[in-house]
C-alpha cells in the first residue's frame, strides 16, 4: 500500500532529496532516482511539484547522465537557487577520468534544464570522495559546501562566488576523524541570527548518523558553539533543507530501511520524510513537522510506548528504536502505512522508521 502523507517514486529507487526550492508558486523537489529498478545504480535527478508539501506529483526526469563528465555514476546530489528569475541547480558529476565534480544546468521553467558549457564548474580535487554541492546565499554572496574525506577524517569544504558560475576555494568549513571518513550531504544557512552546519555520516551502509552544529561565521570561519541530535534515525538520512516564500526554514530528509524492510516485493523503494520546519525554542534549536501535517499527527500509536524517561518505538519482534523523555515533554507522532515518525518535545528530537 503506497503512503498517503509522503512522497514515494512511481517506479524505480531514489534516495537523497534534491534541489529543494518555492519557484514560481510551486515547492519543488528533486531527487537521486533510478527510474529502472527499485535498487541503487546510475544516477538521474527525479523531480515532484507540490503546492502543500503533503500531496506531490511527479514529473518527468530532469537530469540524464548525458555528458562524458556524467559516465559513470551520473548526477549525484545537489542544491536549487533563483537568481533573476531562473532556477540554478548544481550538482556532482561523476566519470571515469575525473571522478567526481561540480556541475551546473539552468531552467527558466523548472522543467526543461540547460547544462553549463563550461562544465564541471569545479574540477577534481585529487580526492576520490568530493560531493553534494550545496548552496545558498549569505551575506551577499553565495557559499556552497561540499562533502569530502580522506585518511579517515571526514570534511566540509566550503567555495564562494558572486555569479553562480565562477567558485573560490575557502578552505575547510570543518573536519574531523569522529565525523567519519566522509561527510555526505552537508547543509549550511543562517536562522534567526546563527548559523547551522548539518550533514549526514555513513560509516556503514547500517551504521548513519546525522549531525547538526549551531555556531558562528564570519564570512570564512565557522565556530561551533553547540551540537543538537534532532534526528536519531535509523531509517532517516541526507536531509536537505530550503527557504520557503513564507520565511520558514523547512528540512526534507530520505526514508529507506537499510535492510529491506517493506520493500518486499514492490518495483519502488524510498520516499522523503514528513516536511519539518527548524526553528530555536527556549534556546534549543528544533525540528517538528510543518503546519501543513498538523491534522495527521497524533498523540499516541501501538508501535510507540512511554516507559518512565524513555519512548521506545517499534515491535518486539522487529527492531526497536529508544528516545530520551524529559517529564511533561509532548509525543506527536505520525504514522503512514509503512512508516512512522515520532517527536519529542516539539521537535526537541525524533525518530523515523519503516515499519
Amino acid at each position: 500500500m503506497r503512503q498517503k502523507y509522503h512522497f514515494e517514486p512511481q517506479k524505480g529507487w531514489i534516495n537523497d532529496p534534491n534541489g529543494l526550492i518555492y519557484f514560481k508558486g510551486r515547492y519543488h523537489a528533486f531527487f537521486q532516482h533510478n527510474p529502472y529498478a527499485p535498487v541503487w545504480d546510475t544516477m538521474y535527478w527525479g523531480h515532484a511539484v507540490s503546492d502543500d508539501l503533503i500531496n506531490w506529483q511527479e514529473l518527468p526526469i530532469a537530469l540524464y547522465p548525458d555528458m562524458p563528465y556524467e559516465n559513470s555514476g551520473g548526477c549525484f546530489s545537489g542544491s536549487a537557487v533563483e537568481k533573476d528569475g531562473r532556477l540554478y541547480i548544481f550538482y556532482t558529476s561523476v566519470s571515469n577520468e575525473l571522478g567526481q565534480t561540480q556541475s551546473l544546468a539552468v531552467s527558466d521553467d523548472a522543467v526543461t534544464f540547460v547544462k553549463y558549457e563550461g562544465n564541471p564548474i569545479i574540477g577534481s580535487i585529487g580526492v576520490k570522495d568530493f560531493r553534494d554541492p550545496k548552496v545558498t546565499k549569505l551575506m551577499g554572496r553565495y557559499y556552497m559546501v561540499c562533502g569530502s574525506g580522506s585518511g579517515g577524517t571526514g570534511r566540509v569544504l566550503l567555495y564562494v562566488s558572486d555569479d553562480l558560475y565562477f567558485w573560490e576555494p575557502l578552505g575547510t568549513l570543518i573536519e574531523g576523524k569522529r565525523f567519519g571518513n566522509v561527510i555526505e550531504c552537508p547543509d549550511f544557512f543562517e536562522l534567526d541570527g546563527k548559523y547551522v552546519l548539518s550533514f549526514s555520516q555513513m560509516f556503514t551502509d547500517k551504521q548513519r548518523a546525522i549531525r547538526t552544529i549551531v555556531g558562528s561565521f564570519d564570512g570564512m570561519r565557522f565556530t561551533p558553539e553547540a551540537e543538537y541530535d534532532l534526528e536519531t534515525g535509523p531509517d532517516y538520512y541526507a536531509p536537505q533543507s530550503f527557504l520557503d516564500h513564507l520565511g520558514r526554514r523547512i528540512v526534507i530528509g530520505w526514508m529507506v530501511n537499510p535492510r529491506g524492510h517493506g520493500q518486499a516485493g514492490l518495483d519502488y523503494a524510498g520516499a522523503f520524510s514528513i516536511p519539518r520546519q527548524l526553528f530555536f525554542e527556549d534556546g534549543l534549536l528544533k525540528g517538528f513537522p510543518i503546519a501543513e501535517a498538523a491534522p495527521h499527527l497524533k498523540g499516541e500509536d501501538e508501535l510507540v510506548r512511554l516507559q518512565g524517561d524513555r519512548v521506545t518505538i517499534g515491535r518486539e519482534s522487529e527492531r526497536l528504536v529508544t528516545l530520551n523523555y524529559l517529564p511533561g515533554e509532548g509525543i506527536s507522532i505520525l504514522r503512514d502505512s509503512r512508516s512512522i515518525e515520532v517527536f519529542i518535545g516539539n521537535g526537541r528530537t525524533s525518530a523515523s522508521l519503516y515499519v
